[in-house]
């Protein structure tokens, strides 16, 4: 066996786990879709700021926003199922089975992404029936789709990281609450942060949320993009996935070494 076909395979199961819940499949996929319409809907009178991007509607503002949220919030609940499948067992069954360990991480973030990329596909979709214009063209929206994988894979890491220390739902939900709507509000989704507060101006510059968000906005939306923002924010979230990689890697020893 080799990491790479042991990862495809624990993402297969991954994926058949998904398929056999059609309300989760219905809920994930129709959340980002709430969020674009019901945001674009109730805030549409925002282009009239001053100081709001010149050009831009509102709908093609928050487009990115919406995917990284999305994006994160996906991952971030991602911990919940290795609970599940410790307290059932599996991990154990895994830990025994010729298949390589680290497969057990790296396939369930392989379907992490496979699943941002069909909600940001969807909402991409969306957005251009309700009028929003990609200057960016085919390359931005993959740029915007990676980047969204890589806050994903941060995120998800860092979620099957802590189900493998606290191993609890509640402990993990509360968590899980207590960073998801915090950071998307510190950072540039709904709102430029020229109009934001000095402090949470401040405070997005450490945020990777924003990283993510700014970065796949100028890919996406700008007829000339930074290159410059879009390379150092990748560079940047990068460095988060692997950060959060070594936690879960280290999780995971702490893990079977109680076993």
């Amino acid at each position: 066996m080799n990491l790479f076909a042991d990862t495809w395979h624990m993402a297969q199961r991954h994926i058949r786990a998904l398929i056999r819940q059609p309300w989760w499949i219905a809920v994930t996929l129709v959340q980002p879709i709430i969020w674009l319409v019901l945001f674009g809907g109730l805030f549409t009178s925002m282009e009239d700021t001053p100081g709001w991007p010149a050009g831009v509607t509102f709908h093609e503002f928050i487009i990115p926003g919406v995917i990284v949220m999305t994006a994160f919030f996906s991952a971030g609940w991602g911990g919940m199922g290795m609970i599940e499948d410790i307290n059932r067992g599996i991990i154990d069954r895994f830990l025994v089975s010729p298949a390589i360990r680290s497969s057990i991480i790296t396939g369930a973030l392989l379907a992490n992404f496979l699943t941002i990329a069909i909600q940001s596909l969807i909402v991409l979709g969306l957005g251009a029936i309700m009028g929003a214009s990609y200057p960016g063209g085919p390359l931005g929206m993959l740029i915007l789709i990676v980047i969204s994988g890589i806050v994903g894979f941060g995120f998800g890491a860092f979620s099957y990281g802590l189900a493998l220390i606290i191993r609890k739902e509640e402990s993990l939900i509360a968590m899980m609450q207590f960073l998801l709507l915090p950071l998307t509000f510190l950072a540039a989704a709904f709102i430029p942060l020229t109009l934001a507060p000095d402090w949470i101006a401040n405070v997005a510059k450490f945020n990777p949320v924003n990283w993510a968000i700014e970065a796949g906005r100028s890919a996406l939306i700008d007829s000339s993009p930074d290159w410059n923002l879009i390379l150092t924010r990748t560079g940047l979230l990068l460095v988060f996935g692997a950060l959060m990689a070594a936690f879960a890697t280290r999780a995971f020893r702490s893990y079977q070494r109680t076993v």
